[in-house]
């Protein structure tokens, strides 16, 4: 499933909204003085656009959200994603319910990947429940929600210019924590410079709305095998940092694709730890 992305606008400014797997038509409005009802209501419209008529059953066990109950910064939320029965699992859907482009990331894992732990950083707009949909290798759907208290975060200025939040665009780095074993899965930390733009934030100095430009697909592999595929969107935070597990090859690099929704792409090679043993 990878999502495809479309511009609309709305109330003059440019948003960016998933289609197909998508959220399409209307979703309703979404406010901090929101009632359960109407939070289930706006989760069932997101879960029918982007996942059709299947089945999505809660869980306890196949997937997890750690994430805080009131944010610090809104833009930069962080997210913890558990999955203790790591080998069933064969993509993870994360949904921001009340963002304006709800479903944030679809990560899908490979043969060297290690599923059982993901973190990423996320920006959040509203109050909003954020729901962890897991997908297991025999098709079936569970999910995970989580209420987080955060407002602005899609529409927080980063701070400096646009030219100087571009400097370095795509350059990464990656550390491993842990000790590499044949065979074993060790934990990483991609670090990618990205200004993500959301195209709703305001240029400090001209007052005009900086476009949209987001990293939309990540291909992170190990010699020759996938570790995981991310198709992204405008709800993953600037300069993005990604942890997660994998089983590099020995003497084989770690090899990192980048692309955004303008057109750029970054191909980074990192060497991969070598085993103690």
């Amino acid at each position: 499933m990878k999502p495809a992305l479309s511009l609309i606008l709305s109330l003059g400014l440019s948003v960016a909204i998933l289609a197909g797997p998508a959220v399409r038509g209307p979703v309703l409005a979404a406010g901090a003085s929101d009632t359960d009802a109407e939070r289930t209501a706006r989760w069932q419209e997101i879960a029918k656009s982007v996942f059709g008529d299947r089945k999505i059953q809660p869980t306890d066990t196949l997937i997890q959200i750690d994430a805080p109950n009131r944010a610090m910064d809104a833009a930069l939320v962080p997210i913890t994603l558990t999955m203790p029965e790591k080998d069933k699992i064969k993509a993870v859907h994360f949904v921001i319910d009340d963002n304006p482009s709800p479903y944030a990331a679809h990560f899908t894992f490979g043969p060297a990947g290690d599923p059982s732990e993901l973190k990423l950083r996320v920006r959040v707009n509203n109050y909003t429940n954020v729901h962890a949909v897991a997908e297991t290798k025999d098709g079936g759907l569970y999910e995970a929600v989580k209420f987080v208290k955060a407002s602005g975060g899609c529409s927080a200025p980063m701070g400096m210019s646009d030219e100087e939040a571009m400097k370095g665009m795509g350059d990464m780095r990656m550390k491993f924590s842990g000790e590499a074993q044949a065979g074993k899965p060790i934990e990483a930390t991609l670090m990618i410079r990205h200004p993500n733009f959301s195209g709703m934030q305001m240029n400090q100095v001209t007052r005009d709305y900086t476009p949209a430009r987001y990293i939309n697909k990540l291909v992170v592999t190990a010699g020759d095998k996938v570790v995981f595929t991310m198709d992204g969107d405008i709800s993953i935070a600037s300069n993005p940092v990604i942890n997660f597990g994998l089983v590099p090859e020995p003497g084989k690099p770690i090899k990192v694709a980048a692309s955004d929704s303008q057109g750029g792409s970054w191909e980074h090679s990192f060497n991969a730890p070598s085993p103690s043993n």
